[in-house]
């Protein structure tokens, strides 16, 4: 995703951000929570589908690569992936480095019937709140930006909003952090924190840990067919992709011809 300094950096923005509409708007964000019926459960059925399970992912911008679509209509790019076959979408709701909003969830949340997950640096409740708010049925927990209580506490909150919680991890050590916490969804991602390069070598590091237990996402890296047959037959059950689709002139229609061909492979 980013460099280490920027993921505490945003992580922080992202904190004080929340604070602030706490604020203003703690009571408003309480009652449409209130009025929202997430469905965490769908999110994880979805990954555990057979066959390629794909979280599509709808961004503007990345730290890395800088803006990724001037012309941003994200629930038209989530209607996009929905008719390709999407199991879920991810949005984009940090501002600073990502060009999010939460307005962009909300958006998506009504244009698609498919799982949606807040994809943010979330550190509090009241970011969660914010989520089952704005439609989203998953939250992204990322365990290098939390410490073990945080993360505990963070995931039995999301349950108790019946939100799902996708934990991300980089090596054996946050793995077992996130298991230890009592994750149920585990995203791998092969991009290093400090030098933003990837070894896709992480996800076959990482796949004989996993417990059965687990839902696996594969992040980061992912560009070709071969690339999620291969790992499906390894052990990951979803795949988390943004930026291969997002640089497409049309996501929806790329998608839908990465998940033929992948299982077209997947048959032969």
């Amino acid at each position: 995703m980013m460099s280490g300094g920027v993921l505490a950096a945003a992580t922080a923005s992202a904190r004080r951000s929340a604070i602030e509409r706490a604020r203003v708007s703690a009571a408003a964000v309480d009652a449409e929570a209130a009025r929202r019926a997430p469905r965490g459960a769908a999110f994880d059925a979805a990954l555990r589908r057979p066959g390629i399970n794909v979280i599509a992912e709808c961004k503007r911008r990345s730290p890395s690569r800088g803006i990724l679509r001037r012309a941003y209509e994200p629930e038209t790019i989530a209607r996009g992936y929905e008719a390709a076959g999407a199991a879920a979408i991810s949005v984009l709701t940090e501002a600073t480095f990502f060009d999010g909003a939460l307005d962009h969830l909300r958006r998506v949340r009504d244009a698609v019937s498919v799982p949606v997950l807040r994809k943010d640096f979330l550190s509090t409740e009241f970011q969660l709140l914010e989520a089952r708010a704005s439609g989203a049925d998953a939250v992204l927990l990322i365990v290098a930006a939390l410490a073990d209580a945080d993360l505990r506490q963070l995931l039995e909150q999301s349950r108790q909003l019946d939100l799902a919680g996708l934990v991300e991890v980089h090596d054996e050590q946050e793995l077992m952090r996130a298991v230890d916490a009592g994750a149920s969804i585990v995203g791998v991602n092969s991009r290093n924190l400090s030098t933003l390069e990837v070894d896709t070598g992480t996800f076959e590091r990482l796949a004989g840990r996993l417990p059965k237990h687990v839902a696996a996402v594969a992040e980061s890296g992912l560009r070709e067919a071969d690339d999620l047959r291969r790992l499906r037959a390894q052990r990951y059950d979803g795949f988390l992709i943004g930026e291969r689709l997002m640089t497409m002139d049309d996501p929806g229609a790329a998608l839908g011809a990465l998940l033929q061909a992948a299982a077209g492979e997947m048959r032969t």
